[in-house]
């Protein structure tokens, strides 16, 4: 397993503008510096499902051919190729049930669900993938140290409590 210090190896401290800090998304994105540049990572940005339904992720990757200008404001479900919400007491029920179905339901292939658990002072992130059958999420992984997927795009992030307390 891959550790701290590693060549390849990116951790809190490298890429501090945005981390997970008392249940708030800071900064630019943790993903950022692993994403492709047919992706754009944007935070807090209305994501149109429907005519009645525009939530905010926390973090949404974009295909970048969405992203024509300074102006955007919100994105189209279509273009979003993962929604990331970080829990918060007072969002804990909209990000754990109604936001992940609804992104479901309106195509987004991939959803984390980023939360503190336990006393331990770093996040758990919960991965999930689209099931094209049922049109709902399955989980595929829960990251307690390293977040390391492949999908929608590679990513290898210490999320221990070491590298976020070298912040």
């Amino acid at each position: 397993m891959a550790r701290a210090g590693e060549p390849g190896v990116e951790t809190a401290a490298d890429r501090a503008p945005q981390e997970l800090i008392r249940g708030r998304v800071h900064g630019a994105s943790p993903v950022r510096s692993t994403a492709p540049p047919e992706v754009k990572i944007r935070r807090e940005m209305t994501v149109v499902l429907d005519r009645r339904n525009g939530p905010e992720p926390d973090v949404s990757v974009v295909r970048a051919e969405a992203v024509t200008g300074p102006e955007i404001t919100r994105y189209r479900a279509a273009d979003v190729l993962l929604a990331v919400e970080v829990v918060s007491p007072d969002s804990e029920a909209r990000d754990r049930e109604a936001k992940p179905h609804k992104y479901a339901a309106a195509g987004i292939e991939h959803f984390w669900l980023v939360e503190m658990t336990g006393t331990d002072p770093h996040p758990v992130v919960r991965v999930y993938e689209r099931d094209p059958v049922t049109k709902a999420y399955a989980l595929t992984g829960i990251h307690h140290d390293r977040l390391k997927t492949a999908v929608p795009f590679p990513v290898d992030i210490d999320i221990s409590a070491d590298a976020l307390k070298a912040l």
